[in-house]
């Protein structure tokens, strides 16, 4: 073969992207970043409420400390569970290009960026906010990869127990800034808590299908399938109407006023009216619209969670707590 035809031949193969940028991709998806986004706004709103309460400018009081430290023990619990669920992710068509899944990121290397950035993460906390925090910030970490984790091919009640660590940032925020749990920490706490299963139920059904596979026990790999889809809608129904009071705890405590409370009402009719239409799903659970209900659910969630915290804050401003 003549020169010109070996270049041509080399330049019509697909060039491989450097191993660097592979890696970098790679670890990009091992952080789980839309995750790790939603834990650092829960805890930034915890941290401000408790720097309002301490009557100290949030940024003077190390916002930006604690969220750095927060970010790096998040995002190596997702290593972590990722290193954990590696199998089970293999198996499921919407997790199996996952790093560690295929084989990208060894086991050895997972385990060391994760063990890593975790007690890393909670010793920074520790000095640059105080022991409370990291201690609280660890045993999250371990709660989720030890226990929550390994339940979700056993019991259906992986859902609730996982609700307690994937509530907490808002409540380590608040320590990282006053150094104590306090009962606006604890509303906090429940708002967070009680919001993850309509939005774990949206997810469950819309993905009933990979998680069945993989062997992940949710509500909505139930059988029967009628069965299935009773138990997700009305576990959705149930906590959407007990989030009502939860949000209003603030307003009740004086961490807000009057148009927070505005805003709780008004979100919670938001997400209760999709929580509704979603429990459409028990009349034809085979139904393939019912993909479309759980996805508005889903969407729902993801705006209301976000714009609660957002007229908690923004409501705060100038008032006392206690």
């Amino acid at each position: 073969m003549s020169t010109t035809a070996t270049s041509t031949v080399a330049s019509s193969q697909p060039r491989s992207r450097p191993r660097s940028h592979a890696l970098l991709s790679d670890y990009v998806v091992l952080f789980k970043p839309r995750v790790s986004l939603m834990v650092i706004i829960t805890a930034a709103a915890g941290f401000y409420l408790g720097s309002l309460a301490s009557g100290i400018s949030p940024f003077q009081f190390g916002l930006l400390k604690a969220l750095f430290g927060i970010a790096l023990v998040t995002t190596g619990s997702s290593a972590l569970n990722q290193a954990v669920e590696r199998g089970t992710d293999r198996r499921m068509p919407r997790t199996a290009n996952r790093p560690m899944a295929q084989h990208r990121i060894g086991l050895a290397h997972g385990l060391l960026v994760g063990f890593l950035l975790v007690c890393g993460g909670s010793v920074y906390l520790t000095l640059a906010t105080n022991p409370l925090t990291g201690l609280l910030t660890l045993l999250t970490a371990v709660s989720y990869i030890a226990i929550y984790t390994p339940l979700k091919r056993i019991t259906t009640l992986n859902t609730f127990i996982g609700a307690f660590p994937g509530a907490l940032p808002p409540l380590i925020g608040w320590t990282a800034a006053r150094g104590i749990v306090e009962w606006p920490a604890a509303a906090l706490f429940s708002i967070l808590f009680l919001w993850q299963f309509p939005h774990f139920m949206a997810i469950g059904w819309l993905y009933r299908a990979d998680y069945a596979h993989g062997g992940i026990r949710l509500a909505s790999t139930q059988t029967p399938t009628r069965e299935a889809a009773r138990s997700t809608a009305l576990q959705a129904l149930f906590y959407a109407l007990i989030i009502i009071p939860a949000s209003l705890w603030p307003a009740w405590l004086r961490v807000t006023g009057a148009p927070y409370a505005v805003a709780a009402v008004i979100l919670d009719a938001m997400y209760l009216a999709a929580t509704i239409r979603f429990m459409k799903i028990m009349n034809c659970p085979d139904d393939p619209e019912n993909r479309i209900l759980a996805r508005k659910l889903l969407h729902v969630s993801v705006i209301y969670l976000p714009l609660l915290l957002l007229a908690m804050t923004i409501d705060a401003r100038g008032r006392l707590l206690f």
